[in-house]
């Protein structure tokens, strides 16, 4: 029987399972990753939303009202963290697991026990630019909330989602855990000021983000907010943006993101993750620093303080 219906569709999706069998065996690997799943389905249910389907290392599912959509995600993100600290080797867990979440409210199709429409397509695309420990969701999501629920989102303006001809706004669900999952290489350092801006150089194109310009969605796409005309890079490729006191970049590619900070030999891979910037260095999209054809983003972090003129007195 076929009906239509008006639910907010979720995504969830466990990623880095194959490191983890690396590291675990395929044994307590594939015990970590059933039990997560299992967890996942629980969670919905308990907040009032149905299974649909589950998809190898996730799931997903409908709920009536965004509300219940928002409270599951944060269930499972609370979770997870639960799952993979609460046993054995449990760094080795906690780096490997990663949970991405979409979600999508629109009119969807239900036969078969099965649900199809427009809603489930972007949810579904939303899940490709979903960063580490990330909820994304969608203008019409947050149209369904009460106003006090709303101020936990972020606007990551408007993404170019495969598939689709028109940009969809986007917004990220903020809590504190997500700060935890950033990579930085100057962990355990002196505390610096705040930045004030980000200057990003690419050939002839030089522009500087601050305040209202972010985030800043750096792809091939004409919507991107820098366009950077590379085959290597993805329509909606990365996104830099200010968050938790200090600017980051995020992968949102399939060829992945590279950062190398200046002076220093190591290259951090991006591969839907993220990474706080600091200083100057490359960001290269598509292909390592050590590929001398890399389209590569130069980035100075800047404090205006600095650029205005001093007083002679």
């Amino acid at each position: 029987m076929t009906s239509l219906l008006q639910r907010t569709v979720l995504f969830a999706d466990l990623r880095g399972s194959t490191g983890l069998f690396e590291k675990l065996g395929n044994a307590e690997a594939a015990s970590v990753v059933t039990q997560s799943v299992a967890l996942m389905a629980q969670i919905v249910g308990s907040c009032g939303g149905q299974v649909v389907k589950t998809l190898g290392d996730g799931l997903m599912a409908v709920f009536e009202q965004p509300q219940g959509g928002i409270e599951a995600a944060d269930e499972m993100h609370e979770s997870l963290d639960r799952i993979v600290s609460g046993a054995p080797q449990s760094g080795a867990r906690r780096q490997a697991l990663k949970l991405q979440v979409a979600m999508a409210h629109g009119e969807v199709v239900e036969l078969n026990g099965d649900c199809f429409g427009d809603a489930v397509n972007v949810a579904a695309r939303l899940l490709d630019s979903a960063g580490d420990n990330e909820t994304l969701t969608t203008q019409q999501v947050l149209d369904g909330l009460e106003a006090e629920h709303r101020s936990r989102f972020r606007s990551l303006s408007k993404l170019q989602l495969r598939g689709r001809q028109e940009p969809v706004q986007v917004y990220r669900l903020d809590a504190r855990r997500f700060g935890e999952t950033v990579a930085t290489l100057f962990e355990g350092s002196v505390p610096m000021p705040a930045p004030d801006g980000i200057r990003l150089a690419w050939l002839d194109v030089t522009r500087v983000f601050a305040g209202v310009d972010l985030p800043a969605v750096l792809g091939r796409s004409p919507q991107a907010t820098y366009c950077i005309d590379d085959t290597r890079v993805s329509r909606s490729h990365a996104r830099v943006e200010w968050h938790g006191g200090t600017f980051q970049v995020s992968d949102l590619s399939y060829n992945g993101t590279y950062v190398r900070f200046a002076g220093r030999d190591e290259v951090i891979a991006l591969r839907r993750g993220s990474c706080t910037l600091h200083g100057r260095g490359v960001i290269c999209l598509g292909a390592s620093p050590t590929d001398p054809t890399a389209p590569t983003v130069n980035f100075d972090v800047l404090s205006f303080q600095d650029t205005e003129p001093r007083s002679t007195d």
